[in-house]
């Protein structure tokens, strides 16, 4: 989850927050990557959830990098909740994920060099305290009762909401992980091929990541049991918004969609002001009942649109939101699954090629499809492993043509990130169908071998 947003002085004129947009717009040599991935974890004798207090806990883990790896602290009412080094940090999801935020790179290689240093510091801490970490899209076993709410008044606030709205909300804030990337646009024309592409893809992603085959301690019946949790949340926020197929769509359609996504807070003093519900068109005019007379700041703005939740989401760059967290190899394939296809020109127009005919009712259904039945997905003719074996193809090519370079340049271009994906393609297996073959084989039922076989 985002941490607050500053720098921003008062809007005075509606057309400040497309341009707020529009201020991302960067030119194709300065387009970086930026990876976030969640994982969870837990005490490796009870196999439960860490708490946030404790000798073995979120608090006990974020000390440990702080003082050992040299991360400075982020604090929130006297609680350590991040950290911050180098322009990545560390933060917490609702129910005590640890997340990684990247630093902005240029290339996968060092997206993954990134990955491996936060995992081997993670292990250093987490083995000294007999804490193990693992990557899945859900918590196979834990019940919502059992995993602390972190301490973050946003958190608080939405915890709240979330039990008004949907069916699953509480369970995707305590009870799922992802991994994602951010990438740049270079104008507007630009940000809405990619948005395009990334929204009708989101499906493709999610069958391929797929990674949550289980919740409560049993199969759940779906491959990305994350994926129909976002399903079920909040229909106001989530979503493959259709919209951004119209031929009006811009930065501007953009605010109009967000303006009438309902607000959660206000971030005034170090303190979330409870804003649930209320309408930030009306905050514009200085009638928002949290702050009557107040009108909001760009800070204001950009907080409001970390509080969207679609598939793939519009800041000052674009955030492909459709993956379950997972192992290692896929922490690394997910950016060059996307940085194939939006960075190189000729892969993305060849993936709008694949998408543009499909209309919003089919999008929705492959969005559906995938989380049920991952690869093996079939939508009217369109059978997902197909579209996967497309999409892949693609991003090769756009990788090959990026031709950036790794291990001094021993390795010649970024394709061989790609292999996790590739080895799916050539069997028709997602890592939930390999966890759903242990579970029903070898583990007979056992579903606490999983913290063993599949942690980092």
């Amino acid at each position: 989850m985002s941490i607050p947003q500053s720098g921003g002085g008062p809007i005075e004129h509606h057309d400040q927050m497309a341009q707020y947009l529009a201020d991302g717009c960067k030119p194709r040599e300065d387009w970086r990557i930026g990876t976030e991935h969640e994982k969870f974890g837990y005490c490796k004798d009870t196999l439960k959830p860490l708490p946030y207090e404790g000798d073995r806990s979120i608090r006990v883990m974020l000390e440990g990098l702080r003082d050992r790896h040299n991360w400075a602290p982020v604090e929130e009412g006297g609680k350590l909740i991040g950290l911050e080094k180098d322009g990545a940090n560390i933060s917490l999801e609702p129910g005590g994920q640890l997340e990684l935020s990247g630093a902005p790179v240029e290339t996968i290689h060092e997206t993954c060099d990134e990955v491996n240093t936060h995992l081997r510091e993670v292990k250093d801490v987490a083995d000294e305290i007999g804490v193990g970490f693992i990557g899945l899209g859900a918590a196979p076993e834990w019940s919502h009762e059992q995993m602390d709410l972190m301490p973050k008044g946003r958190y608080k606030l939405m915890d709240s909401y979330m039990q008004k709205v949907g069916t699953m909300g509480t369970t995707m804030m305590r009870r799922t992980c992802t991994v994602q990337v951010n990438l740049d646009f270079a104008s507007e024309a630009d940000m809405v091929q990619k948005m395009r592409v990334a929204v009708a893809m989101q499906p493709i992603a999610n069958a391929l990541f797929a990674n949550s085959p289980f919740l409560d301690g049993k199969p759940n019946g779906v491959k990305s049991t994350r994926g129909l949790v976002w399903r079920n949340l909040d229909d106001a926020r989530t979503g493959m918004v259709p919209f951004v197929f119209d031929e009006s769509f811009g930065f501007e359609a953009w605010v109009q969609y967000a303006l009438d996504v309902p607000m959660y807070f206000v971030y005034r003093d170090g303190k979330y002001i409870d804003a649930l519900g209320q309408s930030f068109r009306d905050f514009l005019k200085g009638e928002l009942p949290a702050l009557p007379g107040e009108k909001p700041t760009l800070s204001d703005w950009a907080d409001h649109l970390t509080t969207l939740f679609p598939e793939a989401r519009v800041k000052k760059f674009i955030e492909m939101r459709g993956a379950d967290g997972g192992p290692w190899r896929r922490l690394c394939a997910l950016p060059a699954f996307w940085v194939g296809l939006m960075y190189d020109q000729s892969a993305l127009d060849g993936a709008w090629d694949l998408v543009k005919d499909w209309d919003a009712e089919t999008r929705e259904e492959l969005r559906i499809a995938a989380s049920t039945h991952g690869l093996q997905a079939e939508v009217g003719e369109l059978k997902m492993h197909d579209l996967a074996r497309e999409a892949v193809a693609l991003s090769e090519a756009g990788l090959k043509s990026r031709a950036r370079p790794g291990a001094g340049g021993l390795v010649p271009d970024e394709t061989h990130f790609l292999n996790a994906l590739r080895d799916s393609i050539e069997t028709g297996r997602v890592p939930a169908d390999d966890l759903l073959a242990d579970y029903h084989g070898p583990w007979n039922g056992d579903l606490s071998r999983i913290y063993a076989e599949y942690s980092y």
